[in-house]
């Protein structure tokens, strides 16, 4: 789908305030409403916008503890990753699963637990029980420098 300025304005700001109104979207982007919102439908039709969703505050919801963990497996076959995948995939804590290369690990999680305490059940009794992990290296994340969910629009 080629992008032009309106779709590009539209973009930009759905990714600010998912839940404007297609009137004030309309006038923040100087269109009329009609075909703001025939152009909005078209972007979701087209995948390019994937959903609708609230940010929640990891810290206000008592999960303070952010920790990056980089993962390495001992098998480098579709069936191994296929499992780990599977399994990762249903740990609620799990907020990201990267695939990576250049590191000597081959996936990077992104978790959010509530303490330490948190962190060593989930490590011990859940993720180092998953068939194939050999190796954990755990980061854990000081302060979030940035942090954006918003893509640049400008730059696609």
């Amino acid at each position: 789908m080629e992008l032009d300025r309106y779709d590009r304005a539209i973009l930009a700001a759905l990714q600010e305030d998912g839940r404007i109104s297609n009137q004030d979207l309309a006038d923040k982007i100087g269109l009329s409403p009609s075909p703001c919102l025939r152009r909005v439908r078209a972007l979701e039709e087209s995948g390019l916008i994937a959903g609708y969703r609230a940010l929640l505050d990891a810290k206000a919801m008592g999960l303070s503890l952010m920790v990056l963990l980089h993962i390495s497996m001992d098998q480098h076959t579709p069936e191994r990753f296929a499992n780990f995948e599977e399994k990762i995939c249903a740990i609620p804590e799990v907020m990201e699963c990267l695939l990576i290369t250049g590191q000597s690990a081959d996936y990077q999680l992104k978790v959010f637990v509530k303490d330490m305490d948190a962190y060593q059940e989930l490590l011990l009794n859940r993720i180092t029980r998953i068939t194939g992990v050999t190796g954990v290296h755990s980061s854990f994340v000081l302060r979030r420098v940035v942090d954006k969910t918003a893509l640049p629009v400008d730059r696609a």
